[in-house]
């Protein structure tokens, strides 16, 4: 690589995550300039070619029962291409405790893999067969503690933990142990798909399905750790274990070994401990690139100063890729900055404009489509990352690519020009899965998510000036000239305050604050209503202003404070502390409505009326039901937020001095354990773990609107209204005393999240041997109070769209249940494994797991319906052929008619 690494990439760290509760924590350091000649530099790739071919893909191509001719990579004649655009090497070091001042190449190792390469060669016909006349084991000679392998004898304490290369099958193992009580013509009791092997001896087994003649039978057998696949290491550790308890959430799988004669191996001098070095090097190669492609990212923005590649790379990163990070926490920030910085801009580059203008204003400046567009016109979306590390599709450079993803998009080059041809709203094209040419489908919401993450970043990383250059690198037109600030505290000074000065002098002792222009202090205690009494201004567009700035000034403070929750229960706390209830509580709590200036008693009567109600439920048990019946007057609210922007503008936008001021009176302030959701999200999270749905009903009864809400249990019906001239309002209503019924009955988000989790760990911890995997479709499980026959009595059959392909039968089912409000269908599954590839309907699959879904059905006051699928490959699909049988079931009882 001729290419230097920015300075905090080459000197990362990166925590790899192995199962069960394993963690490998990588550090990389830079060693400077290393000058190969020709012959190193061939030596070099070969070794990076066998291992990483020999071990993630094939040596030998093509078999006899393919019908292809069987080929050796490295034959005489034929070279591994390596593309430019993707060139560096992997070599082993030797054990140094100065590396970081003498880089020692292991060489020993290097020239080891070069000789098993030309022994191969050799020992390789044309046509892909064995020259067994070449082979040249040695001979075992009575007395000697010595083990002979195809190219070298070792001692038998030298053989254990070295790695070894099957002639046979080109695969790599490392030696666990000598089986002395074993040898090739002993009797072969391996399985397959369960029945007995049809080889009699180890030296029958290699005759008949390799044609070779083990010609020295006696010698002990090897036992071999086979290689396997690469895993994404990337994951998060929480996807491993419990969040509750911290015990592993998976278990390790059991290993299965190898058997083989000692003169089928060549011996290659490389310590286990390299070879257990390659498993980890996937995930380390792609989160090393990861980071210069942020790097390079810095670069075209141009501000490097406090910016690190890592921040920028949590900026780039969605929660698709499933790592320890993403751009949520990131975006949620830039969001605020971004409305921070354009409603000051807007505030002080119009100045006649009023509040609901520069609202409008706002919205559109800030909007997904608007940073949709910014983003693509810098061709961000090159630099997103989308998808979660695949191993299985990533190759080191010479290796051969086993799974190949052909480009079908109709582009000849990398990048995909940003034309309407390429922008779909098909749903069926897959997000975030690349072609071989780097291709992809990308939600165009992901890119203004990610100009907001990236305006967040740069302001965690070096403030607001970081987060302007970032902004108009996007070419977002900002200007924020703040000699315009004082442009308005001159034209604010002008208003007369004296009539209210002892108003002004009381408020500013609670606010503990004094203000330099006091006039600022009036206008933001003025209500419009006043207008029409000849006052020409009032709080609201200080009140657009302290909009932003308190949404900022909230985002910014839970951000630094709690750096551990997850990014939706983050977005859910700026929700309940930025809301007009919550700043209205504030500024009925430190008496400010007092000093409201308005001239209208219907709102008095409002703030009367609420700040009555607020006194009476505060502290009540089922204080989420109070307060989803009392009514905030807007005004409330809006007036904490026009104070809060006349501070501002009266430090002279210095949100550091506002949030000193601001923060004790929103104090106390809401945290992650006493957040209380809305009603009715809250009551929507909880029917989603309960497996129940809501069904709503409006009528419309003159001034009042009134909600009927019902929730269909297993075994009840509840059912609640809501009044209130606001839709909204009066299903927050009905919603609160539907979660009140469920919270008698012991039902509860909380209890809901806790009882998951231990259900997590059961299912992933069940191991059950399947005695019978026959389907139960002729014999179901039903239980109930009432014949099945009822059924069809009750309502019309639904007419219902099926689709047989992976995830239909689920999905139509799950409508059903919908349609007819029965609680959802609930699965339970066991897993088989095989130490071959299982047969399905007479096809030998890739697969070596085996999965069988039980449906259970709760027909509410009718009956239970179980049911067992049938045995498929993977989890989805048997709950798909569970879920078939039951759809069947239902149109057989005239529930519903399945069309396909």
């Amino acid at each position: 690589m001729e290419s230097v690494l920015d300075d905090d990439v080459a000197h990362s760290e990166i925590d790899l995550f192995l199962i069960p509760n394993k963690m490998v924590y990588t550090t990389v350091t830079p060693c400077g300039k290393i000058h190969l000649n020709k012959e190193q530099l061939r030596k070099g790739k070969l070794f990076q070619e066998f291992f990483f071919n020999g071990i993630f893909g094939r040596l030998f191509h093509g078999s006899r029962t393919s019908g292809l001719q069987r080929e050796f990579i490295f034959r005489k004649g034929y070279e591994i291409q390596w593309s430019s655009d993707n060139m560096y090497l992997l070599l082993p070091l030797s054990h140094s405790s100065h590396i970081q001042h003498d880089l020692n190449i292991h060489w020993e190792a290097i020239e080891s893999c070069s000789g098993a390469v030309e022994q191969l060669r050799n020992l390789y016909l044309e046509d892909g067969n064995l020259d067994y006349e070449k082979l040249i084991p040695h001979k075992r000679n009575k007395g000697e503690d010595i083990i002979h392998l195809a190219n070298k004898s070792l001692c038998f304490s030298s053989i254990k933990d070295s790695v070894v290369l099957s002639l046979h099958t080109g695969r790599i193992y490392s030696v666990l142990d000598l089986i002395f009580d074993t040898t090739a013509d002993d009797s072969f009791d391996e399985m397959y798909n369960g029945k007995t092997s049809p080889f009699s001896s180890f030296v029958d087994y290699y005759h008949q399905k390799y044609g070779i003649v083990i010609k020295y039978p006696g010698e002990p057998l090897l036992l071999l750790k086979q290689s396997h696949n690469a895993h994404n290491l990337l994951f998060s550790k929480s996807k491993y274990l419990d969040g509750s308890t911290g015990n592993p959430r998976l278990v390790e799988k059991e290993q299965i070994h190898a058997r083989v004669p000692p003169e089928l191996l060549i011996h290659i001098d490389v310590t286990t401990d390299v070879l257990k070095s390659f498993y980890l090097l996937p995930s380390v190669m792609h989160r090393l690139q990861s980071l210069m492609l942020a790097s390079q990212l810095r670069r075209d923005i141009g501000y490097t100063q406090r910016i690190s590649s890592s921040l920028i790379l949590e900026a780039i990163t969605t929660l698709r890729c499933c790592e320890t990070f993403s751009l949520e926490r990131l975006e949620l920030l830039g969001d605020s900055v971004l409305k921070y910085v354009v409603g000051c801009d807007l505030f002080l580059r119009y100045p006649m404009k009023h509040e609901g203008h520069l609202s409008d204003m706002r919205s559109k400046a800030v909007c997904n489509a608007t940073l949709h567009k910014h983003g693509i016109w810098r061709s961000l979306q090159g630099y997103i990352r989308d998808s979660a590390f695949d191993p299985r599709r990533w190759v080191a450079p010479g290796q051969i690519s086993l799974r190949p993803f052909p480009c079908n998009c109709g582009i000849k080059t990398a990048s995909v020009p940003a034309n309407g041809r390429y922008i779909k709203d098909d749903p069926s094209f897959v997000v975030g899965k690349p072609c071989d040419r780097g291709h992809r489908w990308m939600c165009s919401k992901t890119v203004s998510d990610c100009v907001e993450a990236l305006v967040g970043a740069y302001y965690v990383g070096d403030g607001i000036a970081a987060a302007l250059w970032v902004m108009r690198w996007f070419g977002i037109d900002i200007r924020c000239d703040m000699q315009l600030v004082q442009e308005v505290k001159s034209n604010a000074s002008h208003l007369c305050y004296l009539s209210k000065l002892n108003d002004i002098e009381e408020l500013e002792a609670k606010l503990k604050y004094n203000f330099s222009v006091k006039s600022l202090l009036l206008e933001a205690i003025t209500h419009p209503s006043l207008q029409e009494l000849g006052v020409d201004y009032c709080y609201q567009r200080l009140e657009f202003l302290g909009d932003s700035v308190l949404d900022l000034l909230i985002t910014r403070h839970l951000y630094v404070t709690h750096t551990d929750i997850d990014p939706g229960e983050l977005t859910d706390l700026r929700s309940a502390l930025v809301s007009n209830e919550k700043f209205a509580q504030a500024v009925v709590r430190n008496n400010i409505h007092h000093h409201l200036q308005h001239g209208s008693g219907i709102l008095l009567e409002q703030i009367t009326e609420y700040v009555k109600s607020n006194l009476e439920c505060h502290g009540k048990e089922n204080e989420f039901l109070e307060h989803a019946t009392c009514k905030v007057p807007k005004v409330l609210g809006d007036i904490m937020e026009s104070i809060t922007g006349a501070i501002f503008v009266d430090t002279n936008f210095n949100v550091d001095l506002v949030w000193k001021i601001v923060e004790p009176l929103l104090s106390p302030m809401i945290t992650p354990d006493k957040l209380a959701l809305p009603p009715y999200r809250e009551l929507l999270e909880l029917c989603s773990h309960l497996g129940c749905f809501i069904n709503s009903k409006c009528t419309d009864k003159g001034e009042e609107l009134i909600i009927e809400m019902t929730v269909q249990l297993r075994d009840e019906l509840l059912i609640a209204q809501g009044h209130d001239r606001k839709k909204k309002s009066a299903k927050a209503k009905a919603a609160a005393h539907i979660l009140a019924d469920l919270k008698k009955r012991g039902l509860s988000i909380k209890k809901c999240f806790a009882k998951a989790k231990q259900l997590d760990i059961v299912s992933s911890e069940l191991q059950i041997q399947l005695t019978s995997l026959e389907s139960q479709l002729d014999h179901p499980d039903v239980s109930g109070s009432h014949s099945l026959e009822d059924l069809s009595s009750v309502r019309e059959a639904v007419v219902l769209p099926l689709k047989m392909d992976k995830g239909g039968p689920r999905t139509a089912l799950f409508k059903l249940c919908k349609n007819l409000q029965w609680p959802m269908p609930e699965f339970e599954f066991v897993e088989q494994r095989f130490r071959t590839p299982i047969v399905l309907d007479g096809v030998t699959t890739t697969n070596f797991n085996s999965f069988v879904s039980t449906i259970t059905l709760h027909i509410p006051d009718v009956t239970v319906i179980t049911l067992q699928g049938e045995r498929r490959t993977d989890k989805k699909s048997s709950q798909d052929s569970a879920s078939l049988l039951m759809l069947q079931k239902l149109q057989e009882l005239k529930v519903c008619i399945c069309k396909t």
